[in-house]
């Protein structure tokens, strides 16, 4: 099973589990969702390791895979983390960041561009870690990217649902060139501050979408 069919079926999973398909500690039947995915139990399986990252999945030896529903309180709690984590980052790019830092951050931004041409959300989000990795790197703090890099993995579910609302594409490439604007000026304060709104945003956008379910996770705080 290759790597993009494998993050396919994980994002899959994600879905179902976030727009409320299973109850929250309810068995993932694997038999059940072999058939209806499509797929062997292994890549299955597979896919279930990737979830458990993320929290959205609790893995019991020898009992199975059990969906947890995210905590509201938590979230907006990694969110808010995740928020000032960034913000840092922001302000040491403007700061630090060389021009190759430039480039790809900017080569990344151009591919969520494209993506938002195509409407395709996942395509989007895909460039969009590439672009939040880059800038992560260009902080030149090794142990900040580390940090901001594991919790954007823990956040990867909500960070890439939030993208399905209404007008959330558009608005968050706007934000990405003022990030780059920002960080291109030199500005620390500006860049972080638009880093801290951005992924404010995000949480509340997700919260929206959970409120759109007919049923699912409660809403997270705003």
């Amino acid at each position: 099973m290759s790597g993009r069919t494998a993050d396919t079926l994980r994002e899959s999973l994600e879905q179902m589990i976030l727009s409320g398909e299973f109850e929250d500690g309810e068995r993932l039947d694997e038999t059940r969702l072999s058939a209806r995915l499509g797929v062997s139990r292994t890549p299955l399986r597979e896919s279930f390791q990737m979830l458990a990252a993320t929290g959205l999945v609790e893995l019991i030896p020898r009992r199975g895979a059990f969906v947890r529903q995210p905590d509201v309180v938590q979230m907006f709690e990694m969110f808010e983390v995740m928020a000032e984590l960034e913000a840092m980052c922001g302000r040491l790019a403007a700061r630090l960041c060389s021009e190759e830092d430039l480039r790809r951050m900017h080569d990344a931004a151009d591919d969520c561009d494209r993506a938002l041409e195509l409407g395709d959300a996942d395509i989007y989000y895909r460039a969009n870690e590439v672009f939040h990795n880059a800038l992560y790197q260009a902080s030149g703090n090794s142990f900040l990217a580390g940090e901001a890099s594991r919790l954007h993995k823990r956040l990867q579910p909500f960070r890439r649902m939030q993208l399905r609302v209404r007008g959330r594409l558009k608005q968050s490439m706007d934000e990405h060139r003022d990030i780059l604007m920002a960080i291109e000026a030199a500005d620390e304060d500006r860049a972080a501050q638009a880093l801290r709104s951005h992924i404010a945003i995000q949480g509340k956008k997700f919260n929206d979408l959970m409120a759109s379910y007919s049923k699912g996770p409660a809403k997270l705080a705003s």
